[in-house]
């Protein structure tokens, strides 16, 4: 039980971190541009490591043990692009202008001459908190599930979502902050957005758990492994270039697959 109550923490943890990017979009004066870059791409490096090195294999441990190995295998492998394929059309039915991806920052929230009570805007607003919340969910069951298998492996994953979730609340709160003129309700849209978060994590507790399996954990770990990769490959890489000082997003990658690496010896 205690496993479980880590796995909540550390989806609401994940979750919440929208709340950051807004607090950051109201307080802040300029947009750290090297932090950020440099924070997005430890991201994805921490993503890529663990799912190609831990989280791949121990769904194929998983799977083989219980189907043979060339089976088991198959469907390892199956499973991993399935997960890309479904964050892949998430996103592909999103809306480009409403993606909670699109970099924006922090000094758009005083752009002079900004109309406030724009309905476009509000719309496009609400559109990227859905569209936010949309993509927190299957992060959500990824943390959860991770940190039943192995709470160092959630802690990790944790910790990259809740990065990547910084500039996503600034994404949310900017426009809707444009059109109302109301920090206090774009706050309250973005946080609520990263509340997805934890509610996937209470979907993977209450469907999934019952029926968990060395057969089912190996595809979901499987389908979390690739759905880490493609929002690193998709996302938080392009994200961080965008914000690129120099090299600072590679640097980022090294350090995270450093971190990672160093991390998985300690804790073994």
């Amino acid at each position: 039980m205690n496993d479980v109550l880590l796995a909540f923490l550390l989806t609401l943890f994940a979750g919440l971190a929208t709340g950051v990017g807004s607090v950051l979009a109201f307080f802040a004066k300029t947009t750290n541009t090297k932090f950020l870059s440099f924070a997005l791409g430890l991201s994805a490096g921490v993503m890529i490591y663990v799912s190609m090195v831990e989280i791949f294999f121990k769904a194929k441990d998983a799977l083989t043990a219980s189907m043979g190995e060339t089976e088991g295998y198959w469907f390892t492998i199956i499973g991993f692009f399935a997960g890309m394929l479904f964050i892949g059309l998430i996103d592909k039915f999103i809306p480009k202008h409403s993606n909670p991806h699109e970099v924006k920052k922090v000094e758009d929230m005083e752009k002079p001459g900004t109309a406030l009570n724009d309905p476009a805007l509000m719309k496009m607003g609400m559109f990227t908190a859905l569209a936010l919340a949309i993509h927190n969910f299957p992060e959500g069951i990824a943390t959860f599930v991770s940190t039943l298998q192995d709470p160092s492996i959630g802690i990790a994953i944790a910790i990259a979502v809740a990065i990547h979730n910084i500039p996503e609340g600034i994404a949310v709160s900017v426009p809707i902050y444009y059109a109302t003129g109301d920090r206090k309700k774009a706050f309250k849209l973005s946080f609520l957005s990263g509340l997805a978060e934890p509610v996937g994590a209470a979907v993977a507790f209450l469907i999934l758990m019952p029926f968990l399996s060395d057969v089912l954990f190996g595809i979901i770990f499987s389908m979390v492994a690739g759905i880490m990769v493609f929002i690193s490959l998709d996302e938080l890489l392009p994200a961080a270039k965008r914000y690129d000082e120099a090299h600072l997003s590679i640097y980022g990658v090294m350090t995270g697959m450093a971190i990672m690496a160093v991390s998985l010896v300690l804790m073994a």
